[in-house]
């Protein structure tokens, strides 16, 4: 098998083009009604991911065709609904399967716009939403204004894991890299799929299992820190390899988010908008996640007192275990995340833990790709925020549920928060670039 790759992947590293094609050609038919129902999408694409980052095509153009060819399923989709409009429930296909339809337009009427971006990570939703967008006639303007941004996130979550093993196979990586990675991606994937099917089974102990199943895989972690060093090693060694100057940009931009500053100053400023609005218990909320987790990655930092990697010309003195940027960075968005959920389904719950995760994701990810951190510094900054905001939540509902925000509420925080998030980001990037030089 791994001979059969290797030839593979020299092939198409001299003929990237027909790569390229199927990158393209699979997200579109990911994001086609009905296509997308039927095809193992989410598999390919990992699988043309693997491809592409044994040497075949670079991050950027594996990310960028992924990126047009959803954005063109999403188009056919919706000119299909415009076009056809109800007539469209006629084809054989939705014929048999009402059902893929019907869940989608109940969906769509329900969240409106935000439906388009929750929905691209729900597989049956993600196909059939554009299509019923077209059939309820939503302006045109601003069905593409929402998908650009969907797809883009979109496009990062589904190709860059894929793309990531496939740089990762082709490098000669430390002894003992892959046994490191497999017990680490084993435990959390094992964690995240028995909370997702307790959550989804709206089982009462899901929050406080939450808590605890990241507080020991946290303690699992600083344990077993001497041992991990193989994985810590190889990482930053292949994240190192594929830095270039425009991402080096972009890095900087997203890491400005993750600033203790930053975060800080937008937890006491989310908190202060909700105190303004009444929403006492949302307010203590987000308080007491952002303000736990600074208290104990502080703690944790003079305890452990771990070196940083040593990339930069003037590596940084602070100590790096865990990261700050990706404990605080996931306090706040988790704690949005959970606040956007409260009242709705299951499984609008779980999308909106995700959507509020990629933000964090991509702070987390900028440490390690500017070398300022360990990659089981971000973990052990994502599994203490995972763990405090659980707790919080248990702790806050241990009588009744909170109840949710409200519309007027999101109106009033969110253009605020992304105010601030991009106006102190933008600000402090000059200073990023002088900093974070390698």
């Amino acid at each position: 098998m791994s001979e059969w790759f290797a030839t593979l992947s020299h092939w198409l590293e001299a003929n990237p083009e027909w790569l390229g094609l199927a990158i393209f050609l699979a997200a579109c038919l990911e994001c086609l009604a009905v296509a997308g129902i039927l095809i193992p999408g989410t598999v390919l694409l990992f699988t043309l991911g693997v491809l592409a980052g044994s040497g075949a095509l670079g991050l950027s153009e594996t990310l960028l065709l992924a990126y047009a060819g959803g954005l063109l399923g999403d188009a056919i989709s919706y000119g299909l609904g415009r076009r056809f409009h109800q007539g469209i429930r006629g084809l054989p296909v939705l014929r048999d399967h009402p059902e893929w339809l019907g869940g989608a337009e109940h969906y769509f009427k329900r969240y409106g716009v935000v439906s388009l971006l929750v929905g691209r990570y729900i597989g049956p939703l993600r196909p059939m939403l554009p299509l019923v967008a077209g059939m309820l006639d939503m302006p045109f303007i601003r069905f593409v204004l929402v998908s650009m941004l969907a797809a883009a996130g979109w496009a990062v979550a589904y190709m860059l894991p894929g793309w990531a093993t496939g740089a990762a196979l082709r490098l000669p990586l430390p002894d003992g890299f892959w046994t490191a990675a497999g017990i680490i991606a084993a435990s959390v994937g094992l964690m995240l799929v028995v909370l997702i099917f307790s959550s989804l089974r709206e089982q009462r102990w899901t929050v406080p299992v939450a808590a605890v199943s990241c507080a020991t895989l946290l303690l699992a972690l600083l344990i077993g820190i001497p041992h991990l060093d193989a994985l810590d090693q190889g990482l930053i060694a292949l994240v190192q390899e594929h830095r270039s100057t425009n991402v080096d940009s972009l890095a900087m931009l997203i890491t400005g988010l993750g600033d203790f500053r930053t975060q800080v100053a937008a937890g006491v400023l989310v908190t202060l908008l909700l105190l303004f609005c009444r929403r006492i218990h949302a307010a203590i909320f987000v308080a007491s996640c952002t303000l736990f987790t600074a208290l104990a990655t502080t703690g944790l930092k003079q305890l452990f007192a771990r070196a940083r990697p040593d990339v930069l010309q003037q590596p940084l003195e602070t100590f790096s275990l865990p990261s700050g940027h990706s404990s605080a960075a996931f306090a706040f968005f988790l704690s949005l995340g959970i606040l956007a959920g409260r009242g709705a389904s299951a499984r609008t719950r779980l999308t909106w833990l995700l959507l509020a995760g990629l933000p964090a994701l991509s702070i987390a990810a900028s440490r390690v790709y500017l070398g300022v951190h360990w990659p089981t510094d971000i973990l052990a900054g994502s599994l203490l925020a995972g763990s405090v905001c659980a707790a919080s939540l248990a702790w806050l509902q241990r009588r009744e549920p909170m109840r949710p925000l409200g519309a007027r509420v999101w109106w009033l925080v969110l253009p605020a928060t992304l105010a601030l998030l991009g106006g102190v980001s933008a600000w402090s990037l000059p200073e990023a670039i002088q900093l974070y030089r390698y």
